[in-house]
């Protein structure tokens, strides 16, 4: 009965765009990070392989801070930065930038998506992906591409929405973090 009433009770999420002025390390108060990793996804000999690589992700204040002032400036600069609430506390969250990427200019990057541990696989990952793309798509874009993290568990969910491997790779995202697996989705 208590799982019933908790279902229930996520659908009523609350999703809506964040201004600048919201985002602040007092909106993250409730959302938790953490994210057990066992298996991730890398790319040995040009194939893509499961490895076991157990670690914790989880952010650490000066990463809090940090994801603040990134999107803050997605916000400044143009870009759709969504969030999902329950009960006033922020459990998931999405962000995309204006920017066009690519040699043809045709992805809008989508930088962030989270969903806090104590509510994944209720969907919200799933609504907050689904709205970053019709904003991508309204913006111009035909694709949003992902850095995506390598965790077997994260690229489950970017290839239940549709993405697949990019067919172009940016470097600064390949470089800033090189065991993300290069993603893509049409919008």
């Amino acid at each position: 009965m208590e799982d019933m009433k908790h279902m229930k009770h996520i659908q009523y999420m609350e999703y809506r765009t964040l201004t600048e002025d919201e985002i602040c390390r007092e909106l993250f108060r409730d959302f938790v990070r953490r994210q057990v990793v066992k298996d991730c996804w890398r790319r040995e000999n040009g194939a893509w392989v499961v490895r076991e690589d157990p670690f914790i992700d989880d952010w650490s204040e000066e990463e809090y801070e940090f994801l603040v002032k990134c999107l803050k400036n997605t916000g400044r600069t143009g870009g759709f930065v969504c969030a999902a609430f329950l009960d006033g506390r922020l459990k998931g969250f999405v962000s995309v930038e204006s920017e066009p990427l690519g040699s043809r200019k045709n992805y809008l990057d989508l930088t962030s998506i989270h969903v806090s541990e104590d509510l994944r696989g209720q969907g919200i990952g799933k609504e907050l992906f689904l709205r970053a793309a019709g904003w991508a798509r309204a913006h111009g874009a035909e694709k949003l591409y992902i850095s995506a993290h390598s965790a077997v568990e994260t690229q489950a969910f970017y290839r239940a929405m549709g993405c697949v491997e990019a067919e172009e790779y940016i470097r600064k995202h390949v470089e800033a973090e090189p065991f993300d697996c290069q993603m893509e989705c049409r919008v």
